[in-house]
């Protein structure tokens, strides 16, 4: 069975780029230290203990995809989906919560690194891409997105984040990456 994925309203597709609406949605999500590669096993092991019974109830919740990795910006710290975000080295790894929880009825995580969120709605440019997703290609592909945003006229309202969709025992050219970078509305 495949993991669940946060629905989206599709508003724009051309090519391996796309203009998506998302609705609010509810995450869970830490902040760690360490190059992009590194920060992302970091962040997967602290989010995957809450969801497999590291909470108040001991309760296992249902593992979604992607997992979001957004650089922790100086301007903006935390926008973005199960996302990686770096500042200075820090990124925040965020896994998005199956759909009918919310935060009232989530178990509180052990860890208190562990934060859970509300995200409100909000409409993003996203670039897919196979392959490992390591720093070079994450840059590579935020610039390429940059261009597709600006060239159609959209403005950027935060820094990029990188989705994974696969777990990591997934072939590299079977792999399904996404760049995501949220637009004014």
């Amino acid at each position: 069975m495949a993991a669940e994925e946060p629905a989206f309203t599709l508003v724009l597709h051309e090519g391996d780029f796309e203009v998506r609406d998302y609705p609010a949605l509810v995450v869970a999500e830490v902040t760690v230290t360490g190059d992009q590669k590194e920060s992302a096993s970091k962040g997967f092991r602290l989010l995957a203990h809450y969801i497999f019974g590291g909470n108040t109830k001991q309760q296992s919740i249902a593992m979604t995809a992607p997992v979001a990795q957004q650089r922790v910006s100086e301007r903006n710290a935390m926008t973005a989906p199960v996302t990686q975000i770096p500042h200075a080295g820090s990124w925040v790894v965020r896994f998005h919560l199956p759909h009918g929880y919310s935060l009232a009825t989530l178990p509180k995580p052990d860890d208190p690194s562990v934060q859970l969120k509300n995200l409100p709605p909000r409409r993003v440019a996203v670039v897919r891409f196979s392959g490992w997703a390591d720093q070079k290609e994450f840059d590579a592909k935020t610039a390429a997105l940059s261009d597709f945003v600006k060239s159609h006229g959209l403005r950027a309202n935060g820094p990029a984040s990188l989705s994974q969709y696969n777990p990591p025992w997934t072939l590299w050219f079977a792999r399904r990456n996404e760049v995501m970078i949220p637009l004014e509305p």
